[in-house]
């Protein structure tokens, strides 16, 4: 069955950024004339999704009009959040949209993952698991969640504290099953993290959660730092290998 629906977690207030981007929302931070969210979703459209649900709040209005419900022959939509949710709320809340029974994608707003999809589903019919993280390799981890990995690449734990060596962390690019949500007592409307709470929570209730690595571009534009080198990195040739 092939993926053509993505959730995209656009609601975070983008504290870090507002020095360098101080009126709009992380999703429209600017790169060489176009928001960011238009190279993500340029991107996802290559590989074959038909579908976004943008879970949106701060200034939400401005990232509607600039997408409306149609953008490069993708359908969108939107999940609005009334208060702040955090990144597991917002997914919450955004299924309820989901139109088909999965699996489907679940994309951080402010990262960009070069993950191939056709890759990515190969993996997860393989493992069938609940769900699939994509991991991307850092020398030195100062910021992201790290992961454990078994011999099958099923994850056994989150690190949920950096460490100042090289590992697997977690990419931002998630790949859910019909079944990824359901028995964690968790509902839409409740503020929660994805990354610090519900993927702890999924893996000590028994969910299969499984890691497939990934080497392609990756870059995270709510750190000011990788922002200022986002155009470059979005000028590099992609990975389509």
């Amino acid at each position: 069955m092939a993926v053509t629906s993505a959730i995209i977690l656009a609601g975070g207030l983008g504290t870090r950024l507002r020095q360098a981007v101080p009126d709009l929302p992380k999703p429209l931070a600017p790169i060489e004339g176009r928001p960011f969210l238009e190279y993500q979703m340029d991107y996802w459209i290559a590989e074959g999704v038909r579908r976004f649900v943008l879970s949106v709040g701060y200034k939400h209005d401005l990232i509607e009009r600039h997408f409306g419900r149609r953008y490069q022959g993708a359908e969108i939509d939107y999940a609005v959040e009334a208060e702040p949710l955090g990144t597991g709320g917002g997914l919450l809340l955004a299924a309820d949209r989901i139109e088909s029974p999965g699996p489907w994608l679940v994309l951080n707003g402010d990262t960009f993952f070069e993950v191939r999809l056709a890759t990515l589903m190969a993996f997860h019919r393989e493992k069938q698991p609940d769900i699939t993280l994509s991991l991307f390799r850092v020398a030195h981890n100062g910021r992201y969640m790290g992961v454990e990995l078994d011999g099958e690449s099923r994850i056994t734990r989150l690190k949920t504290a950096p460490t100042g060596q090289a590992q697997l962390i977690n990419g931002g690019v998630y790949l859910l099953g019909a079944s990824a949500l359901t028995g964690l007592d968790y509902h839409p409307g409740e503020r929660v993290s994805l990354e610090d709470e519900m993927l702890g929570k999924a893996i000590t209730a028994g969910k299969r959660i499984f890691g497939c690595p990934a080497d392609g571009r990756f870059i995270d534009i709510g750190i000011p730092e990788d922002y200022a080198r986002a155009a470059h990195v979005f000028a590099r040739p992609e990975a389509r290998t």
